[in-house]
Parts: C-alpha cells; sequence; structure tokens
C-alpha cells in the first residue's frame, strides 16, 4: 500500500530578489556542467586513447558509457523524487556527478574510466529535469517564462561550448581537466542548494521498486544508445552486433512500455502522454531538437573535412549559436505571458527550418562570414522554440506529474538528439560515396585537366591526387547541402505539429493540467 508522508508545505513561497537569482543561477549552472559532459569529451578521444595507451575506437567508451547511462536515468527522475524527494535526490545526483567527476580525472585505466563515467551519467541523468522542476518551484507564478528560459539556455549552450573548451583543455592542459572543472562548479551549486532549497522538499511516496521495468528500461535504451554510437564505425546493419542490438533494443522498448503501461507502480509513468499537449510538445521539440543537433554535429565535420579546420576552429563557427539564443531567451520567457506560446513556438521552429535552408547556399568558396551569419542569427529562434515547447507540455499535465514529465520530455529529446546525429553524419557518409562515384562517371576533360596541373608543376601522382581531392571536397559539400534541406522540410513540418496542442495559461504554476 502506497502511503504519503509530507515532509514541507505543499506551496512553499517562491524566492524573491538576490535569494531567487543565486539559486536560480546555481540550478542553470548544474544543468550546465551535467549537458556540458555530453559533448565535452568528444573532441578528446585521442588525448585520452594516447594516454591511456588503447586504440581511439576503444577510446570512443569514455564517451558511450556516458551516454548510455544517462539516458536510462534521465526518465527515472519522476520515480526517485516521489520517493526520495525532489530537493534531496536533486542534492545526491548533484554530490554523486562531482564525486564520479574526480574519478574520472584520476582514472589510469580505460576500464576505470569507462566504470567512473557509467557511474557519472547515471548521477547526472536526472539532474537535468529536477533543475528544470526547482526552477519553476522558485520563481513566482507571473516569472515562470524567465525560469524556463534560464533553463532553456544553458541546456542549449551547454553542447555547443562542450566541443570547444573540451579541445582548449586537451590541447593546451590535459584530458583529466575536462572532468576536474566540473567540481568547483558542483561545490557553489550544492552549497547554494544546501542554503536555499529546502523549503522547496517535495512529499515522499514510499512506493514499490519496479524491478521488471528498471532492467526493461536498461536492456532497451542501453541496446539502443549503443547502436546508435557505434552503428557509424561498424557499418549499421551490415554488422550482425548492429543486427542483434536493434533487436535487442526493439523487444525491450516494446515489453518496457506495455509492462510500464500496466503495472500498478511504473518506474516511468507513460500515462503522462495521455495528455494531448504533452504528447504533441514533446513530439514537436523531439523532432525539432533532432534536427538541429543534426546540423550541430553535421557542420563541424564539414569545416573540417572540407576547409581544414581543427575541432577547436570549427567549434568556434558553430559557438555563434550561442550568443542570440542566451541574450533573447529572458524575452523569450517574457512573452508566454503575453502572446499565445503556440504563436511563438511556431515563429521559432519556422526560423530554424529557414536558417537551415540558408545553409544549403554554403559551397566550398563560402567565407567565414557567411559561415557564420546563419550560426549567429539561429539563436534568435532557439529561445522561442525550446522555451514555449518545454512550457506548453510543463502546463498541460497536473502539478504532481511535472517532475515525471520534465523527465520523460528530457529523455525524449536527448535520444532524438542522437538519433539525429546519427542518422546525419552516416547519410553524410553515404551520399558522399555516391555523389562522388556518380560525379567521376560523368567528368570531361579529365586528361586535359590533369596536364595543365602538371604543367603548372606537380607530378602525374599530385594531379592525380588533386583531382582526387576536389571530387571529395565538392561531394562532401552536395550531401551536406541535401542533409541541410532534409532538416529544413522536418522542422517546417514540427511547425505544422505545434496546433496539435491546445492552448494553456502559461502565467500560472507549471503543470496546471488544463
Amino acid at each position: 500500500m502506497t502511503t504519503a508522508t509530507p515532509a514541507q508545505p505543499a506551496t512553499p513561497v517562491p524566492l524573491t530578489g538576490a535569494k531567487l537569482w543565486i539559486a536560480a543561477m546555481s540550478l542553470a549552472l548544474a544543468n550546465f556542467v551535467v549537458v556540458l559532459d555530453i559533448t565535452i569529451a568528444n573532441v578528446s578521444i585521442p588525448s585520452i586513447a594516447g594516454s591511456l595507451a588503447v586504440a581511439p575506437s576503444q577510446g570512443t567508451w569514455a564517451v558511450t558509457s556516458y551516454s548510455v547511462a544517462e539516458a536510462i536515468s534521465v526518465p527515472l527522475a519522476g520515480w526517485l523524487a516521489a520517493r526520495f524527494g525532489v530537493v534531496r535526490w536533486f542534492g545526491v545526483s548533484l554530490f554523486g556527478f562531482g564525486f564520479f567527476s574526480l574519478l574520472c580525472g584520476l582514472s589510469q585505466s580505460l576500464e576505470a574510466l569507462v566504470l567512473f563515467r557509467i557511474a557519472q551519467g547515471f548521477a547526472g541523468g536526472p539532474i537535468m529535469p529536477l533543475s528544470q522542476a526547482l526552477l519553476q518551484s522558485i520563481f513566482p507564478r507571473e516569472k515562470q517564462g524567465a525560469a524556463i528560459g534560464l533553463w532553456a539556455a544553458t541546456t542549449t549552450a551547454a553542447p555547443i561550448f562542450g566541443p570547444i573548451l573540451g579541445g582548449l583543455i586537451s590541447d593546451n592542459v590535459s584530458w583529466h581537466w575536462i572532468f576536474f572543472i566540473n567540481l568547483p562548479v558542483v561545490a557553489i551549486c550544492l552549497f547554494a542548494v544546501a542554503r536555499q532549497m529546502k523549503p522547496f522538499e517535495t512529499p515522499l511516496k514510499r512506493q514499490p521498486i519496479d524491478i521488471i521495468g528498471f532492467i526493461l528500461l536498461i536492456i532497451g535504451v542501453g541496446a539502443f544508445q549503443i547502436m546508435l554510437d557505434t552503428g557509424r564505425e561498424k557499418d549499421w546493419f551490415g554488422s550482425t552486433e548492429i543486427v542483434i542490438l536493434a533487436i535487442v533494443a526493439a523487444v525491450g522498448t516494446i515489453a518496457f512500455i506495455i509492462f510500464e503501461l500496466t503495472d500498478d507502480h511504473p518506474i516511468v509513468d507513460l500515462k503522462i502522454f495521455r495528455h494531448r499537449g504533452f504528447a504533441a510538445a514533446t513530439a514537436v521539440i523531439s523532432i525539432g531538437f533532432g534536427s538541429f543537433f543534426a546540423v550541430v554535429v553535421l557542420t563541424p565535420l564539414w569545416l573540417q573535412s572540407v576547409f581544414g579546420y581543427t575541432a577547436t576552429q570549427a567549434g568556434y563557427t558553430v559557438a555563434w549559436i550561442g550568443v542570440f539564443s542566451v541574450l533573447i531567451a529572458p524575452a523569450a520567457g517574457l512573452s508566454l505571458t503575453r502572446i499565445d506560446p503556440r504563436i511563438t513556438v511556431t515563429f521559432g521552429v519556422i526560423w530554424l527550418g529557414l536558417m537551415a535552408a540558408w545553409r544549403t547556399t554554403w559551397s566550398t568558396d563560402s567565407d567565414y562570414l557567411h559561415l557564420v551569419w546563419p550560426h549567429l542569427l539561429t539563436g534568435i529562434g532557439m529561445p522561442f522554440f525550446f522555451i514555449g515547447l518545454s512550457s506548453l507540455a510543463m502546463a498541460s499535465v497536473k502539478p504532481e506529474e511535472s517532475v515525471s514529465a520534465a523527465g520523460i520530455q528530457n529523455f525524449c529529446r536527448t535520444l532524438c538528439g542522437a538519433i539525429g546525429a546519427a542518422i546525419a553524419t552516416s547519410q553524410w557518409d553515404n551520399e558522399s560515396r555516391q555523389v562522388r562515384a556518380a560525379m567521376a562517371d560523368g567528368m570531361n576533360g579529365v586528361d586535359s585537366s590533369l596536364a595543365r596541373l602538371q604543367a603548372g608543376g606537380l607530378s602525374a601522382d599530385q594531379a592525380r591526387a588533386a583531382l582526387d581531392r576536389v571530387l571529395d571536397v565538392q561531394a562532401a559539400t552536395l550531401a551536406n547541402l541535401h542533409i541541410y534541406a532534409g532538416t529544413a522540410l522536418l522542422f517546417f513540418a514540427a511547425a505544422a505539429l505545434v496546433w496539435l496542442i491546445p492552448k494553456v495559461n502559461i502565467s500560472g504554476p507549471m503543470g496546471g493540467g488544463h
């Protein structure tokens, strides 16, 4: 039998003044470092592999292990918060994230690093939805837009700045410091949470532990995430291992959904999708973020292969997205109480589609400003897209479902980002090869081109290599532009889906069940 033991008043008074902003910045900063760790290690793989004397392909497990653990733990946030209290579990998660960050940095073997990265991911995953729920708790109801705006700004900026910081730290200090930099941030956030957040603790619910649901979640999500992370290097479904992972993921996920929908005390409350507003908003944010993340991941790869950028230089180009995202987030949050959020969300999604379409004008002759402008202006649409959809989703559920809803939406968004990146990079590889073959078959005057290159002082081998390079660059660019066009169409389709969301009142507390 389920019993509830209230530990605090159901409706604590929101914070004001300096206390509000100290607590808010601490929660946002905690969310930032957790999301940052999704991408900060990516560019450090060669350094990690070299330091630990393993192959680069083995070094990728430092990234994959964290992604898998985080993907599993994010949707558990609602159940953990209900059983242990949202503030208490946020503190435990934050401490665990910092402690295992320290152990990751001290690791002297790949096995130890992967083990601690798994623990770090499990600890850090719930911080995303819990920080979102706590931010909405501490802000007065008339400033709910500002709360979600602050959270959204850190969530969108962190994956962009991760590769830049990772590259700078690995190149100039040591890969160990990509984990050590988390420690002062965690310490500051823990201090602020201990001082400010106790009144916002939630009642405890002593529910039975859903062991079967937890095991099925690990099997389904774990297999799917490993498939996404390793599929490209293993030639996807040309690999028996990937096929097996796909089957395990499909069977595990279907079994998990059936069990959770029929269990009395599910570890992930999938019944939240009965709210049309939440279901539609989650679908739009998943499609939109998958498209956005595909562009963010693919562009640096293209810049490195075509323009010869280093990973850090490519990161600096993409990072311009963060400028307007951060600057406009407060205004986007305030607009929620003055304009039908569906209007501002539609604007944001269409704007992102237009920026993706603008990228189809890039070529191998594009200068730096031509590359930067779409990134810079993309930041205008991001807050309206992200903040509006998060607010609409949370306002569509009951107050007691808000933490579970935040966890599920974060899980869907993160997973679709991984899917978008995997599809985009694989499609880019495949289409580049196809386009190159078609261009090579259709080339005229090859002999005369080689002769001109040799007349310019190149040897026969150098001339052929130069011509091959031209084919590679042009094929990679054309394939890239096709993917940008595809993401633009996905954004436009997502904009139409926004209007499946019922009109809700954002001015009240999140989780209104309207």
